[in-house]
Order: structure tokens, then sequence, then C-alpha cells
């Protein structure tokens, strides 16, 4: 059997020529991530040709798989039955996640082609906030009651299974939905036919509400590594599962957001190619502004000390080093503060044994930069007085040690006031710390230096 080999620039090519009995015969034995990979990146007059190609088997898959501008486009070519096969396929969180950014006439035309049950699990769906666990689970899951046998679960799998997302792991309800365990579906294959669910099922289940956030769920999955997770309601009865391909694009998301907010920017939810550069702008420019404006302390404090720089000139040649040095310093701790509360391995009773950790780990670094810096002035710059070297190299510890407890203090204080400690990263530290550093130097060159 002929081995094929995903490679984009040449499908895209075919693509081109027209030649589509080669193309379809290329993207039949490819994977569906791939497919939706070649039809986005292709002009939008071809999208609905290439996708058209698609096994009918397969084609709810490539669907899911793509981004939501490419879901609109197609939407709008398909007709009805075609839409009605897709839908048919469909899984109900990723049918809820594609309605839940689409405009309104076309939400009207995928509930119009959908069978009762599904308009009415996507509505009762899409009233669960947006980001809570609610909004990504799937109503596709086999639950069982533990007066059945074993062999009666088997069946039952048997009937539903085609129609269900995962069947790995099984949930056993009582009459009235409410959770009481659940079982791999290997420990039920290896069990005796004969016996009950309740007497091999394990009783002591981790569940999420449907209102807790989806970060939570992310953070279950990456602590116990489970491939699903129940959902209950108020009255633990168990109305989903959240699958470890949702979580692992909550993780995907979450961390993009982190990234940008860590970057001073809006996050978007649009890929960069696909987003306008109005809107780009509008993303950057408040976070620009902010940074712009409390920068100008920094210049208002050299001008209240410009009177030492007349006095030792030499003075503003380590201001680039005080603040750069200062700044990195305190994006490292920032940094692994904001990684830690992330996986969950900071939180906030930990605040104290943290910043005690970091003040210990800026005074060993900042004595050896400031013991560095302080040989390099006085060997490698002759003219310089001792004093001024000895002040420039503490001014460089007292910076290191304040940057470092602000890159602690900063994200660890926005998580308590219920903000996104990515928030505090890089950008804001640094800010702070050029203003604080300079503070820092120009009192003690005043003091050591003898300056008025």
């Amino acid at each position: 059997m002929q081995e094929y080999i995903y490679n984009k620039e040449e499908l895209q090519q075919l693509a081109e020529e027209r030649k589509y009995s080669e193309l379809r015969e290329r993207i039949t034995h490819l994977n569906e991530v791939d497919v939706a990979d070649l039809i986005t990146d292709l002009p939008l007059e071809q999208q609905f040709v290439v996708f058209s190609l698609a096994e009918k088997e397969t084609a709810a898959d490539v669907f899911a798989n793509l981004p939501v501008e490419s879901q609109k486009e197609l939407i709008s070519s398909l007709s009805d039955k075609q839409l009605t096969n897709i839908l048919v396929d469909l899984s109900i969180d990723d049918m809820v996640d594609m309605i839940g950014e689409l405009p309104a006439n076309m939400v009207k035309r995928i509930l119009l082609h959908s069978d009762q049950k599904t308009r009415r699990l996507v509505n009762k769906f899409l009233r669960y906030p947006d980001d809570s666990a609610g909004s990504i689970m799937t109503a596709e899951f086999i639950d069982l009651k533990k007066e059945m046998t074993v062999r009666q679960a088997i069946d039952r799998i048997k009937q539903q299974a085609e129609e269900m997302e995962t069947i790995y792991t099984l949930y056993v309800t009582d009459k009235r939905r409410r959770l009481e365990g659940i079982l791999s579906f290997r420990e039920l294959i290896i069990a005796d036919e004969s016996k009950e669910i309740g007497s091999i099922m394990e009783r002591d289940v981790i569940s999420v509400s449907t209102t807790d956030d989806q970060e939570r769920c992310a953070e279950i999955f990456n602590k116990y590594h489970f491939l699903s997770l129940p959902v209950v309601d108020n009255e633990q009865r168990l109305v989903g599962i959240v699958t470890v391909d949702d979580a692992v694009d909550v993780m995907e998301d979450e961390a993009t957001e982190d990234f940008e907010r860590m970057a001073a920017l809006q996050p978007s939810e649009k890929p960069y190619l696909k987003t306008d550069v109005f809107e780009l702008a509008r993303n950057r420019i408040v976070w620009l502004l902010v940074l712009m404006v409390s920068g100008m302390v920094t210049g208002i404090i050299l001008s209240r000390f410009q009177q030492a720089f007349v006095l030792v000139p030499v003075l503003v040649t380590f201001i680039p080093m005080l603040t750069d040095t200062g700044g990195n310093a305190g994006s490292q701790s920032s940094t692994l503060t904001i990684r830690g509360m992330a996986v969950g391995e900071v939180e906030l009773k930990d605040f104290f044994k943290v910043i005690w950790k970091e003040f210990r780990v800026s005074l060993i670094v900042g004595l050896i930069l400031a013991t560095v810096n302080f040989i390099r002035i006085v060997v490698l710059t002759p003219g310089h007085p001792f004093m001024v070297a000895f002040t420039v190299s503490l001014a460089m510890m007292c910076t290191i040690t304040l940057a470092k407890c602000l890159g602690v203090c900063m994200p660890m204080l926005a998580k308590r006031l219920k903000l996104d400690p990515a928030m505090m990263a890089s950008p804001i530290i640094t800010t702070l710390v050029d203003a604080t550093s300079l503070v820092i130097f120009f009192n003690l060159a005043r003091i050591l230096l003898h300056l008025n």
C-alpha cells in the first residue's frame, strides 16, 4: 500500500492546478486535522471545493477542526443536506463551541437542521457561563447502574459506543442520575461477567461542577492524568463529562492568554494572520499607553536628581546597567511565580515562604553581581574613585533584592485581588524596578558621596 506523507505545499499546488482527482486520493489518507489545516490556508474560493473532496465519514471531524472563519464560509456554501449530514456526526461540545462564535443567522440555520434532542442539548449548554466546565463538557458518555451485571454493562456499551465520544471511563449513577462511582473499560472487560457493577466500581469520584472555571478542569487533568472528568450539577446529578482533548485546548488557550498578558497585550482569540491590523493595534495600545505614562515617573526622578549629574557626571553611565539588571531580575522571579501559580505549585498561603526564599536568592545573586561589578569598575575602569564603585555595587545589590521581592509580590497580589497574575509580568515589573532603582541609586550616592 502506498504511503502518503502530509506535504501542505504540494497539496496546495494540486488545488491551484485543479487536479482534484489526485488531491482527493491524497487527502483520503490524511488525518482530519491535517485536512483542516490544508483547507484553512487555501483561498476562500477553494476551501469549499477541497472540503467537498473529503470522505463523508470524516467530513464532520474535518469541519470541527476548522477555525471559526472557515466554518462560517463553509456554512454559507453548504446545501441544507450537506449541513445536516455534518451536524449528525458533529459532537455536542464541538457544536456548542462553534455556535458560540457564529452570527445569529448562521446559528438559526444550524439549529433548524438539527434534531430536537441536539437543539435541546445545545440550548442547555449555551446557558452555562463562558469559560465554565459546563460550557466545554459533552453529554456523549455512557452511564451504568450499580445493579447491572458486567455482562449487561458490556451489552449496553456495544449498543451506545458508536454515538459516544469516549468509552474508556464509565460512570455509575442512581435512578436520579446522581453520580455514585466510576470504573474503567479495562476493569470492566477483565471482571467476572456475573459480578455486579456496584462491587467493582470506585466510589471516591473526583468531579467538577458545571459552574466551575474551566481552568480548574485543566488543573485536575494535569494533576491526575485523567482521560475524562465528570461534571455534575448542584444536586450532584451527572450532566456531562470533560474529555482530555478539551482539557488540552483549555491549557493551550490559558497558556496563550498568559503569554499575551505577560507581553502587555490584550488577549485575542483570533490567529495572528487572521486578525485585522486595527484590532492588533487596539489590543496593544492600552498597555503601551499605561506603561508609557508610568515610565514618565523615571523622567521625573532623573530631573529631581539632575544636580548629582553635574557633581559626579560618571553616575549617568551606570543607570542603564542598574535598570536593566533590576528589570531582568524582577522578570525572572515574576515568571517563576506566575508559572508556579498556574500549575498549582505556589498558592497564596505560601506567600511568606516564597518571599523568604526569593530574598535569600536575591542576596546570593546580588552579592555575586555586585562583587563582579565592583572589580570591573575599580580594575578595568581606572580613574573612578573607590566610593563610586562601592556606591554603584551597593545600589545594584539593593536593586536586585527589591526587584526579586517585587517579582514575587505583584503576581500574588494580583491573584489575591482576583486578577490575572500574568498581568504583573515583565513590562509592569520592569517599569516599577526602573523607578525604584533610580531612587535607591541616587539616594545612596547622595549619602555615600556627600552630594547635596
